[in-house]
């Protein structure tokens, strides 16, 4: 039955115990910093998406995809990956380096999104203090081939362990650029319009109320959980000073996550999701 269907990931795996972090706020951030040094990447994002006019609205709709396929069935999974697709299929950019024109579906920028957005996830957790052995790291690569398919990528081409995820990011970097659409990109994510409730404040004169000092707080950490490589590539530093500062930061976000009770914190989907486990392991019991 699908109503007690569990889904790509379920109970148990490494995947439920990562994604049940609210922290992954920041990994999300961190990963749009990350996917911004690709031109190729990048162009594909500005020339077919609204993100400066509705950035949170694209946020929203990313948020709810990877929670669909993260805690959704299996069915509502698949259809979510078939409206992507359909969706990418139709979208071409233009590379602004080569005047070449391409699709953004292909391959290699799939791949990139995906390895971003997952090592993302997955080295924030960590970093905030969420314990993971060696073993778990690897399984959450190699779950996360099943997130790569629904996106139309082979599996057996996506990197499944922490040691091909090191290798991957050691072949694309060369393809890396710190482009002017990439500072662009970086100074909208750190700054970007507020919501109309939230951004009434700022309407009102006061322009650095509590909910924009809180979300400069968000991507000044997300930030600075960019690998040292990328921190260079921005402009930064990339000392380890940095990297000290922003596991404290990202510790401390978490610990202010942890006090906000879970009703606060977990959608529908995840709500759903547990309900449908929890019935599945009284019929087993």
């Amino acid at each position: 039955m699908d109503s007690d269907d569990l889904g790509l990931f379920g109970p148990g795996s490494v995947t439920w115990k990562v994604h049940e972090e609210p922290i992954l706020i920041v990994a999300g951030l961190r990963s749009l910093y990350l996917q911004a040094l690709h031109p190729r990447a990048m162009a594909g994002v500005a020339q077919n998406s609204n993100y400066r006019t509705d950035a949170w609205g694209r946020l929203v709709r990313t948020a709810t995809y990877v929670a669909t396929t993260v805690y959704g069935t299996t069915s509502e999974a698949q259809a979510a990956g078939a409206r992507l697709r359909r969706l990418h299929d139709r979208m071409r950019a233009t590379d602004t380096l080569t005047g070449e024109q391409f699709r953004i579906d292909e391959p290699d920028l799939l791949r990139w999104v995906h390895v971003t957005e997952v090592e993302s996830f997955l080295s924030t957790a960590r970093r905030a203090g969420l314990p993971l052995s060696d073993d778990e790291v690897d399984g959450y690569y190699t779950e996360q081939r099943r997130a790569a398919a629904l996106v139309g990528l082979d599996p057996a081409t996506v990197p499944g362990t922490a040691a091909e995820v090191a290798d991957y990011y050691g072949a694309v970097r060369p393809q890396l650029r710190m482009t002017r659409e990439a500072a662009e990109t970086a100074v909208f994510l750190t700054a970007p319009p507020l919501p109309w409730k939230l951004s009434l404040p700022v309407r009102l004169g006061l322009t650095l109320g509590p909910p924009r000092w809180a979300y400069l707080g968000i991507a000044g950490t997300a930030f600075a959980l960019l690998p040292t490589w990328a921190h260079r590539m921005y402009g930064g530093l990339g000392l380890p000073t940095t990297a000290l500062s922003a596991d404290l930061s990202v510790r401390a976000l978490r610990l202010a996550f942890a006090a906000v009770p879970r009703r606060y914190l977990e959608g529908p989907l995840i709500q759903a999701a547990k309900e449908r486990a929890a019935r599945h392991a009284a019929l087993a019991g």
